[in-house]
């Protein structure tokens, strides 16, 4: 078979070498279809050169044999893993896009904390960008020992799934907690314990990612009752606020309740603005002065403005660790969770785990639709895979 275009003699034997040199160019720059084609359609001089045309047939015959042969590639990010890879056991989370599952991996048969999400939904919301910095928070602390480890990210038509560690100690409930990193939606149900009693937090759904030590933002997002002033007044805002949100979890830990919390979300709203924090006697000194230091409704007199983690790492509060050991975990955890084993669900709220895990978590279930089709091309670049010697490990 031969194929003339544009002067061009377009043998099989050529159009092979085509499509191989275009999978690689797409692969490598994890860029997707839909992206790739939108970039050639918006620049319709660079189409029209002979040689760019018999790269357009190349990706056309590409396209069929994505069709016909892989269905699920189409959306042209090479994982080495897909839902079928997994038993799912047990849904132990459930949120606003989709639940969590505890799943065996079938081949290792390891334990992992599934995270599927339905595009669809996250399309609706205008999430994209949260879930995306979601998977990018996760990527830059695979390796952090108090962070949930991503093992892998992929995506089918309708579905995106974070593959992440299996945290089964439960909630934290007391004592303080500290994280560098990028900004988080701190909370107490966002700070587990694993089966040791290590602190590991999650939920990256609200982080802001790339925030300089100087820079600020002003996008409204968060936990109600753990929002500085400057967010709820919808000024800009730096880093300072973690301070700030760190010194309401701690608040919450000593006393039983965040520091200006009410029922009525409008009164809560007015204790931020201008209310002092009531701190009862039955915290040590030091502990007292942390929390006035981080409850400073002025972002630039909040501990932490200055030096940022520094200021609170050599406050008289947090004098007898020893930071070193803290993060190679050779501090023994004040209270270690009691669990029998990965399949121990106790500490898992049993409306989630008596709920039914449906079959289509291991398919890409959704009918082709217009909308299916806006959805499966949304989440460009979406999908991880750590080097092959060391996945799964």
């Amino acid at each position: 078979m031969a194929v003339t275009e544009a002067g061009c003699d377009l043998t099989y034997c050529k159009m092979r070498g085509i499509v191989a040199v275009l999978t690689a160019f797409i692969k490598e720059r994890k860029m997707g279809l839909n992206d790739f084609i939108q970039k050639l359609a918006a620049t319709p001089h660079i189409c029209q050169q002979p040689s760019v045309s018999v790269w357009l047939q190349g990706l056309f015959l590409l396209l069929v044999f994505q069709m016909y042969l892989s269905p699920r590639s189409s959306l042209a990010e090479d994982t080495q893993i897909k839902p079928c890879d997994f038993d799912y056991l047990k849904i132990i989370g459930k949120g606003s896009f989709g639940k969590v599952l505890l799943a065996r991996h079938r081949e290792t048969t390891r334990y992992y904390a599934v995270k599927v999400l339905q595009k669809k939904i996250i399309l609706k919301k205008k999430e994209q960008k949260h879930i995306m910095a979601e998977r990018s928070v996760l990527m830059k602390n695979v390796q952090h020992p108090f962070l949930v480890g991503l093992h892998y990210s992929f995506q089918t038509t309708d579905k995106l799934y974070f593959v992440l560690d299996y945290v089964n100690g439960g909630e934290v409930t007391q004592g303080p907690v500290l994280c560098g990193g990028d900004r988080q939606d701190l909370k107490p149900e966002n700070i587990l314990l694993d089966s040791q009693g290590h602190i590991v937090l999650t939920d990256f759904g609200l982080c802001k990612e790339g925030l300089e030590p100087n820079g600020t933002t002003s996008t409204f997002c968060g936990t109600p009752e753990y929002l500085a002033p400057e967010v709820l007044q919808k000024q800009a805002y730096d880093r300072t606020v973690d301070w700030w949100c760190l010194g309401s979890v701690l608040y919450e830990m000593l006393y039983g309740l965040p520091p200006f919390y009410s029922r009525n979300t409008a009164e809560m709203y007015n204790n931020i603005l201008h209310k002092a924090p009531v701190l009862k006697p039955n915290v040590s000194n030091a502990g007292r002065e942390l929390l006035e230091g981080l409850l400073q409704k002025e972002r630039c007199s909040r501990l932490g403005a200055k030096d940022d983690f520094l200021e609170l790492k050599h406050h008289s509060f947090f004098s007898p660790i020893n930071w070193d050991d803290l993060m190679a975990k050779k501090l023994a955890p004040p209270f270690v969770p009691s669990v029998s084993g990965p399949t121990d669900l106790r500490h898992f709220d049993p409306e989630f785990t008596h709920l039914p895990v449906s079959a289509s978590l291991c398919s890409d279930s959704a009918a082709v639709t217009g909308s299916v089709r806006e959805a499966a091309g949304a989440f460009p670049g979406f999908s991880y895979g750590p080097p092959s010697d060391h996945a799964f490990m």
